[in-house]
């Protein structure tokens, strides 16, 4: 999905139209308890079930948005990102292990086959006996864990599917208070963070983490509330650095760059610079999502508070993130780089990634994350999280700003895990490449948003198609190849996600280019 900024993506969190339900703070109290008593399952799991490929297991699987929903609306075909963690059927290459996934609005079995085709050793037949799909019918544009909650019939069904014997956890995109409500309710631990930490994930005290860390941020701000604590750190920024020509406005808990603005200073008044601000903040104020307009902007900065920092320049700029993993047993782990692609008018929207990052300073920003990640797991996160930073030339070298930590899961975890789970392999952080089963390297080139009006009206059969007559799909056997996700946002929106593999990055790169004329050329652009 859209993220990062001129710096870098923006991140989730329950804002206040997706906060918790409401609960005596007993009956919270209660809640938290037992949650905690959960996750201790989880340490067990993580060291008899996990590993064990035959350990008779269950998972399930929730991709709920639970982000500020005024905000996700802008996002078009939003109901379909839950789609993006259909990566984690893969998990049915382990014959005993049953997934049940849960989403607002049912898949088109199209899809499911395709995946199911993916899974290298298994069947179809065999992973679609242990796989269960569960829809709640309701494309609103509450989030999904919210609808499952308000199903006391869906939960049951969801207990009833999962055998006594099975070790059982649920995925998440992301953890907030409707998440743990609901891992409560079913009665299995999250890997995940507990929502209580969510605030670590926050703009504000992400930089106050990388400060100390000792890791070079962009100069600026944070903690702000208000309107005229804004206009009060664009005034300083620029006071402090006279030649700053924009700044970014970001409120705490936006995500994928839509809760982003960005403020130019170009032609100002600098003898009146107060007043100038003042003046001319609307004029200046571009907000990064589509149809957000800036009293709506300013009212929710209000209310989540928010950051303003220095707009990095440089002819050269590269956006790299770095994804990390804290797991039950306490290990931190870097598990990918990657170089994020940003587009939109702004410059920020997250539309795609490359895999792993540029080896000038992929290795670098790997020592970074682990820094980071210990520190996290002082504070006592768990599971998956990123860290987006802003890379520019300096000095023959690379000046690496760190930005930003987006406390769940992102545009870069799904084609990550696809490229997992279908080549076994693992990313070797000390020396930045990935490597295969077999030892050998792989790329990978990803977009969330590869769209063309002229793709409305394919259906995702007729996606099919296309890639079996002009030889699309994945290779097994030469472990390179097209994969696509977000199909089901194709045929209304004109738009899909594909990961493209290959054993260069000239392969990777040359296989979504002919993705790309394939489509084209199918739908007569």
């Amino acid at each position: 999905m859209p993220a990062n900024t001129g710096h870098t993506k923006t991140k989730p969190r329950a804002a206040k139209k997706a906060i918790a339900p409401a609960v005596k703070n007993t009956a919270l109290d209660e809640e938290k308890r037992k949650f905690r008593e959960l996750q201790k399952g989880l340490y067990h799991q993580f060291h008899a079930a996990f590993p064990d490929r035959l350990a008779p297991k269950t998972v399930l699987i929730i991709p709920s948005f639970t982000l500020d929903q005024e905000i996700l609306s802008k996002v078009e075909g939003i109901v379909h990102y839950e789609e993006r963690l259909l990566c984690l059927l893969m998990l049915l290459r382990m014959p005993r292990t049953q997934v049940i996934y849960v989403t607002s609005v049912p898949i088109d079995p199209v899809i499911i086959d395709y995946y199911l085709h993916l899974l290298p050793g298994i069947t179809g037949y065999h992973a679609l006996k242990r796989l269960s799909l569960i829809s709640c019918y309701d494309s609103s544009s509450k989030s999904l864990t919210e609808k499952i909650l308000e199903r006391p019939r869906l939960m049951e069904k969801i207990k009833s599917i999962i055998p006594p014997h099975h070790a059982t956890h649920m995925a998440c995109f992301n953890v907030t208070t409707f998440e743990r409500t609901l891992a409560v309710k079913l009665g299995m631990p999250i890997f995940g963070c507990d929502p209580d930490l969510f605030d670590l994930g926050s703009k504000s005290n992400g930089r106050k983490i990388f400060r100390a860390c000792g890791l070079l941020v962009p100069p600026g701000f944070e903690d702000l509330h208000t309107k005229e604590q804004i206009l009060d750190s664009l005034y300083k920024l620029k006071k402090e650095n006279p030649e700053l020509r924009k700044a970014v406005v970001k409120m705490n808990d936006g995500f994928s760059g839509e809760g982003n603005a960005i403020f130019t200073y170009k032609n100002i008044n600098e003898r009146a610079l107060k007043q100038s601000i003042t003046e001319e903040f609307e004029k200046r104020m571009n907000v990064v999502a589509a149809g957000l307009k800036l009293d709506t902007f300013v009212e929710k900065f209000q209310e989540m508070g928010g950051i303003v920092e220095a707009f990095v320049d440089g002819d050269i700029k590269e956006s790299p993130s770095v994804q990390c993993r804290i797991t039950p047993t306490g290990t931190c782990e870097v598990v990918s780089t990657h170089d994020q692609l940003l587009g939109g008018e702004s410059g920020q929207v997250f539309i795609g990634a490359k895999f792993p990052a540029n080896p000038e300073y992929s290795i670098e920003i790997g020592k970074m994350g682990m820094l980071v990640a210990k520190e996290m797991k002082k504070r006592g996160v768990l599971g998956r999280f990123a860290i987006d930073f802003l890379s520019v030339p300096s000095n023959g070298g690379w000046k690496n700003y760190a930005i930003e930590i987006n406390l769940r899961k992102g545009g870069t975890t799904h084609p990550f895990l696809m490229l997992q789970f279908l080549t076994d392999g693992k990313y070797h952080p000390a020396e930045g490449c990935y490597l295969n089963a077999s030892g050998q390297k792989r790329y990978y080139f990803a977009s969330d948003n590869l769209r063309n009006p002229k793709y409305v009206g394919l259906t995702p059969p007729d996606l099919i198609d296309i890639m079996m007559l002009n030889e699309l799909h994945y290779d097994g056997s030469a472990q390179e190849g097209t994969m696509f996700h977000l199909i089901g946002a194709l045929s209304q929106f004109g738009k899909l996600g594909v990961v493209c593999i290959g054993s260069t990055p000239e392969r990777a790169q040359f296989f979504y280019e002919e993705t790309v004329k394939v489509l084209d050329r199918e739908t007569g652009c």
